[in-house]
């Protein structure tokens, strides 16, 4: 009898030994309420081993990284002096390996630079306007040079990137009016289907605004349209909002109810309906149907893949030729990192894509 009882005991221990095992090994579920809301659990997300070692490498950097970025200082000159002086080393990064002209040009009226391959032939029929990113308030100096440059040096291309009017000092629609005014006046001078516009981040959303507003304002519409790190609709909407406000840190989420959204254009958009057909085209199937062929690049940990993925959707559906590019493992414009394989095939794809559209 005693070894009937010990047996039993010590299967009991066995049994519940292995149910504990196996509930330190199950991972938490996510749970669903009945509004369809995933609840989350708190996870570890390492680098993706499908992105390159350099990418792999830059995210261990992140840890001794500042949780703070310049543009969550409320003093706006602060802001931007800090977000050039952060952005100075990428700058020069990109330079070294992207060497360029530029030269300062007021076209219209508005503020611009010119930027032009150092030592090689630029193409004589063809131009692009870029338009920096910045969230609608900063970053003209660095953001600019780090989008017009490789571009500029790649392709051959004489980019004219444009220092369009922002927050606070303005408001929409100050920003695609200055981007038109450019816009009419190359057009003197360039065939509008030789003429293309791109941008990362606010630049991304204001090219494709720049592209809606076009045909409504009596002018031809661009050859083609690169829309980086954004999309055809609002920012900060869209599952991606949410990945990217708790894995990245460089963006908060959505706010929860209840919760004051924050506003990173300071205001930009203040008392505009962010479902006008201007500002989120990529909801509007007539607006579409009159944009140019477009490229569009986002990744898998951007908060804009969502819009991205939306716009180049809708664009399909209206008709248009869109291409989508998605980033392994990628964050918000790493086109900016002239290090990361991943960027500089990126730049590969965007000189082939306005070489091919702008025929």
């Amino acid at each position: 009898m005693k070894r009937n009882l010990f047996y039993l005991a010590a299967g009991l221990m066995c049994v519940t030994s292995t149910v504990s095992l196996h509930a330190e090994n199950t991972p938490v579920r996510p749970v669903f309420d009945e509004a369809g809301t995933v609840h989350v659990p708190a996870f570890e997300l390492p680098p993706s081993v499908f992105s390159s070692q350099e990418a792999q490498d830059f995210m261990k950097l992140r840890a001794r990284m500042p949780s703070e970025l310049p543009t969550k200082e409320p003093d706006i000159v602060k802001s931007r002096k800090g977000l050039e002086a952060m952005l100075a080393p990428q700058v020069a990064g990109m330079l070294k390996l992207h060497p360029v002209d530029v030269v300062d040009e007021t076209i219209n009226g508005v503020p611009t630079r010119i930027v032009t391959p150092k030592g090689k032939d630029v193409d004589p029929d063809r131009v692009l306007i870029n338009l920096h990113g910045g969230a609608f308030t900063t970053c003209w100096e660095s953001c600019s040079m780090l989008e017009s440059a490789p571009i500029a040096s790649l392709g051959g291309y004489k980019v004219v990137s444009v220092n369009y009017r922002m927050a606070p000092e303005a408001t929409h629609p100050a920003g695609v009016e200055d981007v038109a005014k450019v816009y009419s006046e190359l057009l003197k001078t360039y065939e509008s289907k030789h003429i293309g516009i791109y941008g990362c981040s606010a630049g991304g959303a204001l090219t494709a605004q720049t592209a809606a507003w076009l045909p409504t304002h009596n002018l031809p519409q661009a050859g083609a349209v690169g829309i980086f790190g954004a999309g055809g609709v609002r920012f900060s909407e869209g599952d991606s909002a949410y990945i990217a406000g708790y894995i990245d840190g460089s963006f908060p989420p959505p706010p929860k109810p209840g919760e004051t959204k924050i506003d990173m254009t300071r205001g930009y958009f203040a008392n505009a309906d962010m479902s006008d057909a201007i500002i989120s085209p990529a909801l509007h199937p007539s607006v579409l149907k009159n944009f140019p062929p477009a490229l569009i690049i986002t990744g898998t940990r951007a908060m804009d893949m969502s819009p991205a993925i939306v716009t180049n959707s809708n664009l399909i559906r209206a008709g248009i030729r869109s291409t989508l590019i998605v980033g392994e493992g990628m964050g918000h414009c790493y086109i900016y990192m002239a290090q990361l394989p991943e960027a500089q095939d990126a730049h590969s794809a965007i000189v082939a894509f306005f070489d091919e559209n702008l025929r």
